[in-house]
């Protein structure tokens, strides 16, 4: 009877590949064994197909307040109100300042932190950070409306901010719904750190001007190109330098002076940093009492003793909907990237920090949600970009904030600023707020001690740093930004590319107590006896600080152990192998010593010795041929199409070396399903023969087996492949004398797959066993 064909055999025909080779061979294994089946293409779609404990879990993390809020208590409340109260005393002054920097009307400071106070915590996994008007941000957009302006004089700067806003928040709420917030894991500390001190060096400059009252002086312009034409403006500085140095030297005095005092006496500790946070509110107030005595009465701004902030008007001016046509979006596109770049290094690195700080763990996806959220809805009530404030985040987490709730209270400070005090903010001095900017930016500049841990860790990252922050003074803070990304991301593919290989050695380690070998104590094997001896394997050339004394052996003759320092990729491939066939090369010989009898016949790459040189025979007739390979798959989680064809080369390579043995290839902590089958189709890890008997008095090759305490039975059966979450606290360990209470050996991995094994040692008892038995089991 004809055997009838599947379609799928049908269409491998047509491309030519055999229908009849398979990577899982686990039908032939059929007596009740545990073997290993390879995972499919609907395995993969069915892993990311969503389940409803998954829809569940999406949803209630979509919404992180449903797990605290039914707990909230009065203590919870107390501490909120008082942290809320706190930051609000701090971020109506910083609003107002933030928006100048942004180029826009100081209500639209306001407008921004009061979205953002109102919407946070309902999404928020971080109890301290604050969302709102940020220096570093608002400079930016104030650069980025320049820009526009420049191609687009018809855009106002008011409706270019609003649509940047929604824009990005859209942008980030997608990022945020998709669940992708670990793209915010590529951008390095050094480049978070680079931005931030390039950023609070360009704004300090950028305020100086303002501080000092100077005319004619462009603070959109290059850092160097501010701080160069500042010194040129100093003649024409006004009384305001007065007004914004004494209002800079107030802040740092009230800080210092607090500070000490909470040395001084640390039960009045709380005291003084509350007193210390209110000294933003203080200086302004102070200031605006000063600047009423003198400007009470002159409406004529060239006839006011110095600038003032002028007109606030009260509450929302400019609700409705950001405009988003075709004009605005191509004329925003190119700025679009830069501003999600920043948006996300000042939200995330500010929430990460805190959250080891207070001792929990924020969610990168869900903390994009609650920032596009409030980007997307802040700019119908006249908000531009908005993210994590530092100097605000630290106020709150000082003050003993408890919940994300205490922006609620927050907001209605804000709220209550913009109805009832709008009229008295007419008189706070433009270099007053320019004091405020400085000093609230002075914060972020990285400090020295840093910078030498920086270096001490890794200098090249120190290159890296510096690169940024000249690059954001002599250019933009955009390009600062780029600058450090880019040099990071190709440190990184660098590192990866040049990753060292080790090949190890065999060494018998005991424990032994560390005073008994310290100084000139002098401990021999005989003292600890041999019944905790154990093999482990390290680099043969010392190279992973292993004691110089140590004797290393060879794992054995003609057998090679491996291990790959950073994964097997496309990247670092040929640089893997390549050490593997030079370095195996020395200290091996072919098989067959006389296999090339004529000089013509030699290939041009092993031409032998020079005319009239003799071959020392001896010698070469002492290396062992090269039997096993072992590769130590620890730190390899993906294996690519690359790195796979050029093992497959490697492998042939090798057995014309070796002909007419073959070399025999075992692999070591292989724990991904994906490379293993990567493997299996590339002709490794298999008995292709499935022979269970090869060598006389064999019975098949080596594997792991670990005990299964538990029911007799004979058969066994493959574990589902759906990745479980494993409760770490309910492992068991299981008693050592599980076997003899019933428990029965069973192997660690399939028995249809031999030459992967769970650990090194495992690898070289099999590999030297078939070794000193004769031809692979590969044959």
């Amino acid at each position: 009877m004809a055997q009838i064909q599947k379609p799928t055999d049908r269409l491998k025909r047509f491309f030519g590949i055999d229908p009849d080779e398979k990577l899982d061979d686990s039908a032939y294994y059929n007596d009740g064994s545990y073997v290993e089946s390879e995972p499919s293409a609907a395995d993969f779609l069915r892993s990311l197909a969503p389940t409803y404990t998954g829809v569940l879990n999406y949803l209630r993390e979509l919404f992180p307040f449903l797990g605290w809020i039914f707990h909230y208590n009065l203590t919870w409340l107390l501490g909120d109100v008082i942290a809320g109260v706190t930051v609000g005393f701090v971020v109506v002054p910083q609003g107002m300042a933030y928006a100048q920097l942004a180029g826009l009307r100081p209500e639209y400071g306001l407008y921004t932190s009061f979205v953002g106070f109102l919407l946070y915590w309902a999404f928020a996994t971080s109890k301290d950070i604050t969302i709102g008007a940020v220096a570093v941000m608002s400079t930016i957009v104030g650069n980025i409306i320049a820009n526009v302006q420049s191609t687009h004089p018809q855009l106002e700067a008011e409706a270019i901010a609003r649509s940047l806003a929604f824009i990005s928040g859209i942008v980030l709420l997608f990022l945020g719904l998709a669940r992708i917030g670990f793209i915010v894991e590529f951008i390095p500390l050094v480049a978070i750190g680079a931005f931030m001190t390039g950023s609070a060096i360009s704004i300090g400059a950028g305020q100086v001007p303002t501080l000092l009252g100077l005319q004619g002086v462009n603070n959109r312009e290059a850092t160097y190109l501010v701080i160069v034409n500042t010194l040129k403006a100093l003649p024409t500085a006004r009384l305001d330098a007065a007004v914004g140095l004494t209002a800079l030297f107030g802040l740092y005095f009230i800080r210092w002076v607090c500070t000490f005092m909470a040395k001084r006496s640390p039960a009045r500790q709380k005291t003084w940093f509350f007193i210390s946070t209110l000294r933003m509110a203080f200086i302004v107030i102070v200031f605006i009492l000063m600047s009423f005595l003198v400007n009470r009465g002159i409406t004529d701004p060239k006839k006011q003793k110095f600038r003032i902030l002028g007109v606030v008007p009260s509450g929302f001016q400019h609700v409705g909907a950001p405009r988003v046509d075709s004009e605005i979006l191509s004329a925003l596109a190119p700025e679009i990237p830069t501003t999600i770049i920043v948006l996300l290094i000042e939200h995330i690195a500010i929430s990460k920090s805190f959250g080891r700080v207070n001792n929990y763990i924020i969610n990168p996806s869900q903390e994009l949600v609650a920032l596009g959220f409030t980007n997307v809805f802040g700019p119908f009530l006249g908000g531009y970009p908005a993210t994590g404030s530092f100097s605000r985040t630290a106020i709150k987490s000082k003050a003993g904030v408890r919940t994300p709730l205490a922006g609620i209270f927050t907001a209605v400070l804000v709220l209550l600023a913009l109805y009832a005090l709008t009229s008295v903010f007419y008189y706070i001095p433009s270099a007053a707020l320019s004091g405020i900017i400085i000093h609230a930016v002075g914060d972020l500049i990285t400090e020295p001690k840093e910078l030498y841990k920086y270096w001490q860790t890794s200098p090249l990252e120190i290159v890296i740093f510096f690169a940024g922050v000249f690059v954001s003074i002599f250019t933009s803070i955009e390009n600062g930004i780029y600058v450090t990304v880019g040099l990071s991301g190709g440190v990184l593919l660098f590192r990866m590319a040049k990753s060292p290989g080790k090949f190890l050695g065999r060494i018998d380690i005991r424990t032994a107590p560390r005073d008994s070998v310290r100084g000139n104590a002098h401990l021999s094997s005989k003292t600890l006896g041999d019944e905790d001896i154990h093999t482990t394997y390290v680099a043969l050339d010392q190279s992973d600080l292993s004691n110089p004394e140590l004797a290393i052996k060879s794992p054995h003759p003609g057998v090679f152990v491996y291990r790959f320092g950073e994964g097997l990729n496309y990247v670092n491939s040929a640089r893997h192998l390549d050490n593997l066939t030079v370095n195996i090369y020395k200290v091996t010989r072919r098989t067959e010593l006389n296999k090339f009898e004529k000089l013509g016949d030699r290939p041009w790459n092993d031409p032998g010795p020079r005319r009239g040189q003799v071959i020392n025979a001896d010698e070469i007739a002492s290396r062992p041929t090269l039997r096993a390979v072992i590769l130590d798959f620890s730190a390899v989680n993906y294996l690519d199409v690359t790195s796979a064809q050029a093992l497959i080369d490697l492998r042939n390579q090798f057995n014309r070396y070796a002909a007419p043995d073959r070399v025999e290839w075992h692999f070591a902590g292989v724990a991904n399903q994906w490379t293993k089958r990567a493997l299996v189709a590339s002709g490794f890890g298999a008995d292709t023969f499935h022979s269970d008997v090869v060598h006389k008095g064999s019975t098949g090759p080596l594997i792991a087996v670990g005990e299964a305490p538990g029911s007799s039975t004979s058969s066994f059966q493959a574990p589902e492949k759906t990745t479980k979450e494993v409760d770490i606290e309910a492992v068991q360990v299981t008693s050592t004398s599980s076997h003899a209470a019933g428990g029965r050996l069973v192997p660690v991995f399939g028995i249809n797959r031999p030459f992967f094994h769970v650990d090194v040692a495992t690898a070289v008892k099999a590999a030297v066993r078939n070794s000193d038995m004769g031809p692979s089991y590969e044959d």
